[in-house]
């Protein structure tokens, strides 16, 4: 460390490259589809920058001038996706990280890392002025904000320019129009992209929700103007649900994104989340890669992203992808963006809203079609033309995503932020890794999958692993269906929970120590044996067995079934019941908010409410008993 954490505001960690960090620019050589290099091997085709059926705007100009070195405004997994294409690129990349990231993988991957604590460390990534402080001593020409934390900020963008340096991104202007999903609704509608039947302007009430919803038909949504990713989003199913869901989603767009304004449109039941992929440049070029399928989510948060979409065909493809253009165009855009829609059962397509960020799953986007998204976002923000034309674009096979943890095998790509020894910080997205692969279809894609989570080995916390299997192997699943009202049933929990492995595979019991048992292929005078030896287990594979009984337990001695426990850490915001009160299977008993999100904990069945150990305000951990609920 070049300076203790509080001797300055930002505090460097290594600075290896050395003088090779001030040779700048970078010069990076840009291929164009059909254009001709050098016909003769002279070298004389670059400079002479001789095109072949290309227009002049266009036509390949060779060597380009791009960065020398680029900070990445994020941590975990997508800050180390960043640093792999610039680091291909040729360019230096740079960390930022917090007090509790001090020993994380994405800053030992860096070639700088730079110290941006001081405060709360869920704050530090949002932490403008110390990030820029940063870019500037590292030199940094530009900044790439990965995504979350400030990678849809239009105030950051604009800061960054003042600063001088490039916003690998969309322009501030576009950040601002589709980050106020009221604006974009209006700003799509006016283009005549078809937009969900609902307002264009925020609702100031609960009373005007209930109109809203006589008017609309029930079920509505109550949306915060400013959310996303599930945040702020309240499914009113009648009237009477309308003030508690009118205030939740107020507190929760306030607390997220201090904007507490809301609006109302209809809610469909059961579609399908399909988004568009785009890229478009500062030479009016705006092309569509194809959709992807989102719509298995828990608690409106992604959990399997695939692509194709198994409901898209080639002329609904066209369809969705040239509103998807449109919509990009509609408000200047730059760079890689994201149109999210809601296609109904009818094969109705409509604008949800538009990620002006990279996403989580552009992986399974650059699976089948073969290109790096990053690399197209630092060449945009470079002034660089698309290196593609839409007639470029091809997909090829099926790819799918969990949002999990993996060891990287064929056909399989693993973009994690995690190593043996990491902590699992509850102050962060609690997503590990992306576990991606590819396959000649959508059956060969899953099968693979399957495969791939099978020789998963994650011990001392639990995971989503468990879950992926149950889901990959339902009939719903397979058949391409949406699997609606599986994803958060006791059916699927219970299969999950057959899934995961109470012991590791092969252990077994010596003495009173746990070892597992491990298969070694030796050779011994050119004969070939397998050997089965007993190795002791890692400290933490015990610990990680009794927080899996606990929670399966109820997490307290002799609750059992009558136990409610939390479901994830975080605050008690409100708590609806007390000791003593009957309630009924499915009611509210508390409100626990975590990442800034309110989570209701419901009854599991009818019962007489005992032994309530929570307040409004209390910190719980997952698996800690809330109350019992006993039964009469």
């Amino acid at each position: 460390m070049a300076a203790a954490a509080g001797d300055a505001a930002v505090e460097p960690v290594r600075g290896h490259r050395g003088g090779e960090e001030r040779r700048r620019p970078v010069v990076v050589t840009v291929e164009v589809p059909r254009v001709e290099q050098d016909d003769e091997g002279d070298g004389g085709g670059a400079r002479d920058r001789q095109s072949v059926r290309e227009a002049h705007d266009r036509k390949n100009r060779g060597a380009v001038a791009v960065f020398g070195k680029v900070l990445v405004a994020n941590r975990g997994e997508i800050a180390i996706r960043v640093f792999r294409t610039l680091r291909e690129l040729g360019i230096g990349t740079v960390a930022v990280y917090s007090d509790v990231d001090r020993h994380s993988a994405h800053i030992r991957y860096a070639d700088e890392a730079y110290l941006i604590g001081g405060g709360p460390p869920a704050e530090s990534y949002l932490n403008q002025e110390r990030i820029l402080d940063a870019a500037q001593r590292a030199g940094a020409e530009a900044v790439h904000p990965g995504y979350g934390f400030l990678a849809e900020n239009a105030a950051f963008a604009r800061a960054c320019g003042e600063r001088g340096l490039v916003w690998i991104g969309p322009p501030p202007e576009a950040i601002e129009a589709m980050g106020s999903k009221i604006e974009a609704r209006e700003r799509m509608r006016a283009a005549g992209v078809p937009i969900i039947p609902g307002v264009t302007e925020p609702v100031e009430s609960a009373e005007e929700v209930r109109r809203l919803g006589d008017e609309l038909g029930w079920p509505i949504a109550i949306k915060a103007s400013a959310g996303g990713g599930g945040k702020g989003l309240k499914v009113v199913r009648d009237p009477a649900e309308a003030e508690r869901a009118f205030g939740s989603a107020r507190r929760e767009g306030e607390a997220y994104f201090s904007d507490p304004a809301v609006y109302v449109e209809r809610y469909l039941e059961d579609p399908r989340h399909v988004e568009v992929q785009v890229l478009a440049d500062a030479h009016g070029n705006v092309i569509h890669l194809g959709e992807r399928d989102c719509t298995i989510q828990r608690r409106h948060q992604k959990l399997v992203e695939e692509t194709p979409s198994p409901a898209v065909d080639n002329e609904l493809r066209e369809r969705i992808g040239a509103i998807a253009v449109d919509a990009a165009r509609a408000v200047g855009y730059q760079s890689a963006g994201t149109i999210e829609g809601l296609l109904s059962r009818d094969g109705e397509y409509f604008f949800l809203e538009m990620n002006t960020r990279i996403q989580v799953e552009h992986t399974v986007t650059e699976m089948v079609t073969g290109l790096d998204l990053v690399r197209e976002q630092v060449l945009i923000a470079a002034g660089q033309p698309l290196s593609v034309r839409q007639e470029d674009v091809h997909l090829r096979g099926h790819s799918l995503e969990c949002r999990i943890n993996a060891e990287d095998v064929s056909s399989v790509r693993v973009d994690s932020g995690v190593v043996a020894g990491s902590e699992i910080s509850p102050l962060y997205d609690p997503m590990i890794a992306k576990l991606v692969v590819h396959g000649v279809d959508r059956e060969h894609a899953r099968r693979r999958m399957l495969r791939a989570l099978d020789e998963f080995v994650i011990e001392g916390v639990r995971t989503l692993i468990g879950f992926h299997k149950a889901l990959l192997t339902q009939p719903c699943f397979v058949e391409g269906e949406t699997c609606h009202g599986l994803v958060e049933s006791e059916l699927l929990a219970a299969r999950a929970g057959e899934f995961e492995n109470g012991r590791p595979a092969g252990a077994a019991e010596l003495g009173t120590a746990a070892v597992r048992e491990a298969v070694r292929s030796v050779e011994v005078d050119g004969r070939r044996f397998e050997v089965r030896v007993l190795r002791p287990e890692p400290a933490y594979a015990e610990l990680g067995r009794r927080r899996r009984e606990r929670a399966r337990g109820g997490g307290a001695a002799g609750a059992g079934l009558d136990a409610v426990v939390s479901p994830m850490q975080g605050t008690v915001l409100a708590v609806e019941v007390a000791d003593g009160d009957e309630v009924e299977a499915g009611q509210v008993l508390c409100i626990v908010e975590a990442m800034k999100m309110e989570n209701e904990v419901h009854a599991h069945r009818a019962g007489r409410i005992t032994e309530l150990s929570v307040t409004p305000g209390q910190q719980v951990t997952t698996g800690q008993v809330i109350c019992l609920v006993t039964a009469e």
